[in-house]
């Protein structure tokens, strides 16, 4: 074991009402699993983690730690808190090896789960623990979403969710890699097959786009496409990425490690105003990404991006490429757009009776309920891109929903679901 985690875990004060817990949205009880390791019961702590949070070892490497659980910890107004994700990831790491907990007896009931990115492989887990039938459908050629496909491995090892695909078939979940929902097979066809509830966790995979002139030239491409494969790409010496959320960052530092010499993130903001995490702007910056702020893309041609020069705050550096309204040209042999996402339309627009938003996202209760009965959905396909934890704890409340939809026929326990239409159309 190494040294440091062991002098993590010795210097928890096992406070009785854990400030630490009660900042994770999951509720890890993170005083036991540190006091189940000291007492050499590894298998004990990493079991509780994952019944409470399947996804606990990818959550430990990826979770923005400084704003929940660490952020909460009572060590950090004086010192530093405890490395709270360092000591998870290596229970749960060690667990996933050795994964084989009790599951309830198998019945007849079966649930179709369209998606596996972090809400749609933690309700795999949730169900099949309890003894349900679970048939996962992806599109994409293996498990994981945008844990795989957008997440770099140099921040989130693939290996990881390979080991849970192989857990997951021990366990009797049955994967169908390569089909999309939708247009093929349908909703519809699902619940002709027996399925009794179908659960959508499709995340979010249309890029949003700038909307200017240019966006359609040959050095341009949107970081939802570039992450999911880099090497397809040939991006030349000098890139620039608009935006500079964490995908953003990851982004920069991918297209670093792809050769090119030169990566700029440009950004309409400043410097305090980045929502990227702190750690990922500081890594970004190590790995030698520039920054380029208040600058607002007007036009992209082949050799770079035509930009606005935005007014800088009162009692700010003066910008020292000339006046805001003024236009500066930044040079670039590739462009990325990093601006969030939104979700597809296939399975909504293929499927009656479920509401969406005015942004396309489906319409839920607080229970994953949609406004068509038997069909649940959480994820960034409800919410919008957040964070894998928040998915995790989304679907929580969804296996307890469709639990009870199945079992009981029944809304005990949940809030009433979304007003169900009398003539719902497509």
């Amino acid at each position: 074991m190494n040294f440091h985690i062991l002098e993590e875990c010795r210097r928890c004060l096992q406070c009785r009402k854990p400030s630490c817990t009660e900042g994770c949205p999951v509720g890890t009880e993170i005083p036991k699993m540190i006091r189940l390791l000291l007492d050499g019961n590894i298998n004990e702590s990493g079991e509780m983690l994952f019944r409470n949070n399947p996804l606990s070892a990818i959550c430990a490497l990826v979770c923005q730690h400084e704003k929940v659980c660490e952020g909460h910890c009572i060590l950090a107004k004086k010192q530093s808190p405890i490395q709270i994700g360092n000591i998870e990831h290596y229970i749960s790491d060690y667990y996933l090896n050795v994964l084989d907990p009790q599951r309830e007896e198998a019945h007849n009931h079966r649930v179709a789960i369209i998606g596996s990115g972090p809400a749609g492989l933690s309700l795999a887990f949730f169900l099949v623990l309890k003894g349900y039938g679970v048939t996962i459908f992806e599109a994409n050629e293996d498990i994981g979403g945008v844990l795989r496909y957008g997440i770099p491995a140099f921040r989130l090892p693939k290996d990881i969710l390979d080991r849970m695909r192989s857990r997951l078939r021990e366990m009797g979940v049955k994967i169908r890699p390569n089909v999309l929902i939708g247009s093929i097979v349908t909703v519809d066809e699902l619940f002709r097959d027996g399925f009794d509830a179908v659960f959508i966790g499709t995340g979010v995979w249309n890029p949003n786009k700038l909307n200017i002139k240019g966006e359609c030239l040959g050095n341009v491409t949107y970081a939802i496409d570039f992450l999911r494969s880099p090497d397809a790409f040939d991006l030349g010496a000098s890139v620039v990425v608009i935006g500079a959320g964490n995908s953003a960052m990851d982004t920069a530092r991918t297209a670093l490690r792809q050769g090119a010499r030169s990566v700029r993130i440009m950004y309409h903001r400043g410097p305090d105003d980045i929502p990227a995490r702190d750690q990922e702007v500081q890594y970004a910056r190590i790995d030698g990404v520039k920054f380029e702020f208040y600058r607002k893309a007007l036009e992209i041609t082949e050799k770079g991006i035509d930009c606005e020069i935005l007014r800088r705050p009162e009692g700010a550096e003066k910008d020292p490429d000339g006046e805001p309204g003024g236009h500066v040209f930044i040079d670039a042999d590739t462009i990325i757009v990093c601006i969030s996402q939104g979700p597809r339309s296939n399975i909504v627009s293929n499927t009656t009776g479920i509401d969406i938003n005015n942004k396309g996202l489906v319409v839920v209760d607080d229970c994953g309920r949609t406004t068509r009965e038997g069909v649940f959905a959480s994820g960034d396909v409800v919410t919008g891109p957040r964070t894998v934890v928040e998915a995790v704890a989304f679907s929580k409340r969804v296996e307890q929903a469709i639990d009870c939809y199945i079992r009981e026929r029944c809304t005990a326990g949940c809030p009433p679901g979304p007003r169900r239409r009398k003539n719902p159309s497509k």
